[in-house]
């Protein structure tokens, strides 16, 4: 992939851009708490941090949300979580210094997640990226959560670039395949939470990094 090719990058937040687990992990054992169980390891719960609010209550509670008492326990994980979005949460190791040189090389840069905007916002503003990301996509800011295409071409959009002129990096199945829809090129991230797509060498992303520095390697 070479430089003159991509314009833009764009990340996925949970499990990408931000070990978000800690404090995800903290909201579910408040749950836990309040229901009378023990805490949850984060080892445990980690793995299923990119899924949100479902896949923590699937391994906090075993339940899917379909099922009774659900939505109670999702409300109550999320007041938890807005309360505490930003307190253990951080870069992953050499994030800062790739978004440094992304900006020192004036290449525009932005975050599309399924995390919805009442929170994605605040959590960029708590580690200082808010001002800095050249767009922001979450959730519920197309009618259409990743895999479907829409957030990424969305974001291509807010930044005035064909899609194909954009590199998208993610930790998860979902990531690549919204990727592959929006006809943009994509970097799967194995040091993320990985999720429940397989092995990641059956993503088929146009390259696996263990390493956000390795981005640099293809620009």
């Amino acid at each position: 992939m070479p430089r003159a090719s991509t314009r833009a990058v764009l990340f996925d937040l949970d499990g990408t851009l931000a070990d978000t687990a800690p404090d995800l992990a903290r909201a579910l054992n408040r749950v836990r708490a309040a229901q009378g169980l023990a805490p949850m390891p984060l080892e445990t719960t980690r793995s299923y941090t990119s899924s949100g609010a479902r896949g923590l209550l699937k391994v906090g509670f075993g339940l899917n949300p379909e099922d009774e008492g659900y939505e109670a326990l999702k409300l109550q994980f999320l007041e938890f979580y807005t309360a505490e979005i930003c307190i253990d949460t951080r870069l992953f190791d050499g994030m800062a210094e790739l978004l440094a040189q992304l900006d020192q090389d004036r290449l525009p840069w932005g975050v599309v997640t399924n995390k919805a905007e009442r929170y994605t916002l605040p959590l960029l503003h708590g580690l200082r990226l808010g001002e800095r990301a050249a767009c922001v996509v979450g959730g519920d800011t197309t009618g259409r959560l990743k895999p479907h295409p829409d957030p990424l071409l969305h974001a291509a959009a807010m930044l005035n670039l064909p899609p194909a002129d954009c590199l998208y990096i993610g930790d998860d199945l979902r990531d690549v395949q919204a990727a592959r829809a929006a006809g943009m090129r994509v970097l799967a991230a194995k040091y993320g939470y990985l999720g429940d797509g397989g092995a990641i060498e059956s993503w088929q992303a146009d390259a696996i990094i263990e390493h956000p520095r390795e981005v640099l390697d293809y620009l």
